[in-house]
Parts: C-alpha cells; structure tokens; sequence
C-alpha cells in the first residue's frame, strides 16, 4: 500500500517495552518476525505521528526475512522501507532484495576530514574560505560535476572501481581509499546492468553535491566523549573538521527506478507477494535480483567517487585559502545499501542480504573488514546533524541487534513542504548567520527545506543509539560553515 492507502485504514503497530530505548513490534498476520525499534521515549511521540511503524510491520512480511525488522531512532517514512530501516534476508533459503530497502539515493553516505587546524586559524578567513568552497563545489539539482564528460569506457570504470579510479588520476591518496568502507570499491558491479538513461544522468555530474539535505560542512569539534578513541581518530577539541554528505546523483536514483520496473513485473512469477507494492523485489538468487545488486554495486562505486572528487575540491580550497590541503580521511561509510554479509542466526552462520537504508554499517572492534589504524577502535560512525546542529562520531560496538547497524542521522519529522511553508530561506539563513553559521545555498528555496527544526533532536537520537548499545559516542562537532545542496 501507498502512504494515502494505510493512512486510518489500519490500527497502529502496537509497541512493547524490550530494553533500554528499544521497543518491540509484536507478530501479526502476515508478519515473519517482530519488529524492532531503537528510541528513548521522547523520540517516540515523532516515529508514532507517521506511517514508519506500518513499513517496519511491511518489511517484516518480506519473504526469507530473519531476525527482526528494525528501525534505528531516527527513522521516519520513506518509500517501501522506512528512512532508518535494516532488514535482512537468507540468501540460501529464498531470501529476497529489494530496491525500496536501499532507496533512489544509493550510496548517500558521509566522510569526515580532519584538518589539524583549530578553530582559530579558521576564524579570520572563514567568510572567504565558505565563498571559494561554495565556488568549488558544484551543487544543485542537474549541475555538473568536478570531473565531467566522461566517456563511456571512463565511465565504466568508475562503476567497475570506483574511489580508486579517482585516486589514480590524482584526485587523493592512497590512504584516502584504506579508510574507505570496501576500500572505496563494492565488489560485483556490472555496467551494463546500468540502463543508457542512467547513464546518461550520471555522466556529467560525478564530483557534485546534488540538492536536498547535502552539504559540505565545516565543523569545530566541541566535545569529546571517548578520549582514547579520539585521539586515534585525530581528533581534539577546538579542531577543524569537513564533513560530506552525498550520494550517487541521478544515476543511483534511476538505477533505483528501472529495477524497481523489473521487480513489480516479476514478483508473480516467483510467486512472491508484499503488503505493499513499493517493497515490489524478487530473490537474491535470480536474475532479476543478481542484476539488481550489480547495477547498485556500480552506483555505489559512483557515490564514492563523488565523494572522493569533492574531497579534492575541498582540499584545493583550504590549501589556497589557508596553506594547507593536507586534510585527512577518517572513514568514509554509506548508508543506503544492500550488502551480502556472513551473520549469526540462531546459532548458525548464514549469508544474509541486508537492507540498510538511511542506517549506516557499524563494525565493532577486531573487524576484519576494517583498516589495520581502525581494526583496535571500531569502525566510525559518521551521523549529521540537521542544519545547525552539531554532528557525531560514534564507533560500532558490535551489537547482536541490527545487524551491525546504526542511525545515519537526525532523522525528519516534517516534510519538505511543510518546513517551506514555516520558514523563508533568507530568514533562515540571517538567523543561522547570527548563530556564526556561515551558509552558502545556490537556492533559498531549498535551504528553507532543511530548517533545523524540520528534523529530530540530533543529541536524543545519538543518545538513544548508545543507550540501546548500538554504538558508543566518540566526539561531537557544531557547524561554522555549510555549503548546501
């Protein structure tokens, strides 16, 4: 069902107190196992007000499903899964992929730069620092990218490889992709599993920031919370750090609509059924899903070029601005994906397919997956905030519930619109001025969208996280400077 179709149809997903900011979805008809969500309760009066619940009660009902269907505490509705929704699948036994568990963005995820400055060397050129990022970075619905045109050889190549295509030609550092999940690569993409329509959307914008709620955000760490970890991670109080959020542009989202086509035609002839058609999917073990995970394999690899091309941008403006580009990449993580994993189930480790979408990995320590510099720490766990707000470094703590999952965020509590209809953007960005936020917006318009207060509470959200033993709080930082898309 749609969101107009579940709204007063049905009664509310009953909730029952499980633990510490966890709560329980019992069974119901049609359901495979419980869901699961992550809030402390005043984050909870927000997810209950939306349709989020009856998604988490949708993906339960997914064929192969196991564990729960969970929900991290910034969740809210989004479209099949909820933003802030985890699920997995047996691959072995049936289990499917859905394109609506992964979202149109795939790949969104975040990086964190550190700079070694403190915010006092920053201070005095902030304004000119701010006007030559918002110069560097290509932003906006449609604009192009820091490396355009590429051909179609070029292009595949970035969908085969990814991060290390940029790297090579000289757009960072070998240490750039160590601290990069995968290795700044996702094994198993296929180009031509990618339509000529979404390459044709994706061929002049890698190396750009996009619309909505991304950004590029220079932060000043104000608190640290894990002393050791931090100072690991490289970071200090009163330091510069650059954090940014996007994802695969257009190609990921039309590689999210032209398999979603192929799902909703082909459910019935594996005989699946959902409760609501944008879960539409087909099992792992098909061609249709086999096509699916190497399409969105190649868009991720794409996200992470994006990324990496923005991180050259932003550190060819800080070495002319302040005399250094020497900024390193703490972690770069995704949260919009569909990745096959080896977990424990009932006692037996099985190949799962899991769905995280607007949930981002959270390895614990002594990974094998992560970097020999992180392996002792866990891996981080990048969470913006809202505009305004201040951002978090968590690190995974190895959580049997969820997957190794957590929140990617603060999580929305109004639409777009009815933020737009609260507040201008020019209002918006006088009263963040006065904050000392400096804001660069190539559109008033969309920056009303992303008004603070059209999110959750960054602080409970995190809070609830490490509350529930989901991860554990490292630093925190507060914004001084945003380029918005």
């Amino acid at each position: 069902m749609t969101r107009a179709d579940t709204r007063g149809r049905r009664a509310k997903p009953r909730l029952e107190p499980a633990g510490p900011s966890r709560w329980k979805i019992p069974m119901t008809e049609g359901m495979r196992v419980p869901g699961v969500v992550f809030a402390s309760p005043d984050l909870l009066p927000a997810i209950e007000d939306d349709e989020s619940l009856q998604q988490v009660v949708n993906v339960a009902c997914l064929p192969g499903v196991v564990g729960a269907s969970y929900a991290m505490p910034d969740v809210h509705w989004g479209y099949g899964f909820p933003i802030g929704g985890v699920a997995a699948t047996d691959v072995e036994a049936g289990g499917v992929v859905s394109p609506g568990g992964v979202g149109f963005d795939i790949s969104c995820g975040v990086r964190l730069l550190t700079t070694g400055l403190g915010g006092e060397e920053v201070s005095g050129c902030l304004d000119r620092l701010m006007d030559r990022l918002a110069e560097q970075v290509p932003c906006g619905l449609g604009r192009g990218g820091v490396w355009s045109r590429r051909s179609d050889p070029e292009l595949d190549d970035i969908l085969v490889r990814g991060a290390v295509v940029a790297v090579e030609a000289g757009f960072g550092f070998d240490g750039d992709l160590v601290n990069c999940e995968d290795r700044g690569s996702l094994g198993g993409a296929d180009p031509a599993k990618v339509s000529v329509r979404a390459r044709e959307r994706g061929r002049n914008q890698v190396g750009s920031l996009g619309s909505g709620n991304h950004f590029v955000e220079v932060q000043v760490v104000d608190r640290i919370l894990d002393g050791r970890r931090a100072d690991a991670f490289g970071l200090r109080v009163g330091e510069v750090c650059v954090m940014i959020h996007t994802g695969s542009r257009g190609l990921g989202h039309q590689v999210c609509t032209d398999h979603i086509h192929v799902m909703e035609a082909s459910m019935a002839r594996y005989g699946v059924s959902v409760p609501d058609r944008q879960l539409a999917c087909a099992p792992v073990r098909s061609e249709e899903g086999a096509a699916y995970l190497a399409a969105m394999a190649a868009a991720a690899n794409y996200g992470r070029t994006n990324r990496q091309l923005l991180t050259h941008a932003v550190r060819h403006v800080f070495g002319e601005v302040l005399g250094t580009g020497d900024l390193p990449l703490l972690y770069d993580v995704s949260h919009n994906l569909a990745k096959l994993e080896v977990h424990e189930i009932e006692g037996e480790r099985r190949l799962l397919c899991v769905h995280r979408k607007g949930a981002t990995r959270a390895l614990p320590p002594g990974h094998v997956e992560l970097p020999e510099g992180l392996r002792r720490w866990g891996q981080p766990v990048l969470v913006p905030g809202s505009m305004g707000t201040a951002s978090y470094v968590l690190v995974g703590t190895g959580s049997s519930a969820g997957f190794d999952s957590c929140c990617h965020g603060a999580g929305r509590v109004l639409s777009r619109h009815a933020a737009k209809r609260r507040v201008r953007g020019d209002e918006l960005a006088r009263g963040l001025a006065a904050e000392g936020i400096h804001v660069r917006a190539g559109s008033m318009r969309g920056l009303a969208e992303e008004a603070p207060f059209a999110y959750k509470d960054v602080d409970s959200v995190v809070s609830a996280c490490e509350e529930a033993g989901l991860a554990h709080v490292v630093a925190r930082m507060r914004p001084v400077g945003v380029v918005k898309g």
